[in-house]
């Protein structure tokens, strides 16, 4: 497996003995407060459910937690390269500051070799870490009918041009080129794991995956491709629903997820799709495990095919699929978050009462 952190129990105990053996080999990211921290933080230690442990910064950047001004889980990173202290500091004191190619100049640095450090130490840019603080304030703001020009204002974004462009990065459209009205609905959803983006009809929950998942702009542009256009931002009953079952589901209250689904793809990739809904919380089965399951013992390679071509994540726990030899093997939520979401089931296989068929 590629996946090489300790499992959960190791790590809390770990975060609560302040154990430095783990310090710059695992980070803890607490969803009550947002912020990530080092093992041996002096703050005060959150409850075990509240947290989640990552192998690196950039993965606790990625999920959307700051940096505790407690422990300063940058500073390794920060002493290893001037530049990065500088502008790191710079970052902190003013958060809300609109970032630009510019200003790193202007305190003496090289843009491309600070985009090149940042790259290596965090796994995205100096100026991409400023404008993600930024971006989902922005995308709140639409969500809950406001106009582009205040969600720009709201992100603050540099300038009309860099707003649309990030926007269009995340969902493959600009904000202004949105349905005004809408037969689906993108909202962004909050989870310990990192943030998602939900598309829902009123009805019905068509795609649900993490921001940072390369695939998601090419499955939202099949998705509005499908609408006619009429992809839009805001709330639904769906989307209201999907987003009270997940919070129930990382509380380790229930694993049922009854909100109706929408699949779109071939009748081959809905019966595997079918297949992995019958995956109790907890449990595991192999691609072959699958395939056997819908009839088609030959079609390993395809029931890959069609389990990569999920895109409801969670719901349809294609988390659930390992290898024959019991490796993670690939998932498109990132290899950690397929170990997090097999260690938080396993809560529901000891608990069966909590878990529901999904």
């Amino acid at each position: 497996m590629l996946f090489d952190l300790p499992d959960h129990d190791t790590l809390y105990q770990a975060l609560l003995d302040r154990n430095a053996a783990y310090d710059g080999q695992a980070y803890v990211g607490v969803s009550t407060t947002g912020v990530f921290c080092r093992l041996t933080c002096p703050a005060r230690k959150p409850k075990s459910e509240n947290c989640t442990f990552y192998a690196s910064v950039g993965e606790c950047i990625e999920a959307g937690y700051r940096a505790c001004k407690r422990c300063h889980p940058l500073t390794p990173m920060a002493s290893s390269d001037p530049a990065i202290a500088a502008l790191l500091a710079a970052l902190d004191e003013k958060p809300e500051y609109r970032w630009s190619e510019l200003d790193i100049e202007r305190m003496g640095f090289d843009p491309s070799t600070i985009r090149r450090s940042f790259k290596r130490q965090f796994g995205m840019t100096f100026l991409e870490m400023a404008r993600q603080r930024r971006l989902r304030d922005g995308f709140e703001t639409i969500s809950q009918g406001g106009k582009v020009i205040d969600a720009q204002i709201q992100a603050n974004f540099e300038s009309a041009s860099a707003f649309r462009a990030s926007f269009a990065k995340l969902l493959g459209r600009a904000p202004g080129s949105l349905d005004s009205n809408p037969t689906l609905f993108a909202d962004w959803v909050t989870t310990p794991l990192g943030d998602m983006i939900a598309v829902s009809s009123q009805l019905h929950l068509h795609l649900l995956e993490f921001v940072d998942r390369k695939a998601l702009k090419t499955e939202l542009g099949k998705l509005d491709k499908q609408a006619k256009g009429k992809l839009g931002v805001g709330k639904t009953d769906a989307g209201e629903q999907i987003r009270l079952e997940l919070e129930a589901f990382f509380a380790g209250k229930s694993a049922s997820f009854s909100t109706p689904l929408a699949f779109a793809g071939s009748p081959f990739q809905q019966a595997v799709w079918d297949e992995l809904l019958r995956i109790p919380a907890g449990e595991t089965r192999s691609y072959s495990d699958i395939a056997k399951g819908i009839g088609r013992p030959s079609a390993t390679r395809a029931v890959a095919r069609a389990n990569g071509a999920n895109q409801i994540s969670l719901v349809v726990p294609c988390h659930r699929v390992i290898g024959a030899d019991g490796s993670l093997t690939g998932y498109g939520g990132g290899l950690w978050r397929k170990q997090k979401l097999l260690e938080i089931e396993r809560h529901y296989k000891m608990c069966p009462h909590e878990s529901k068929a999904i």
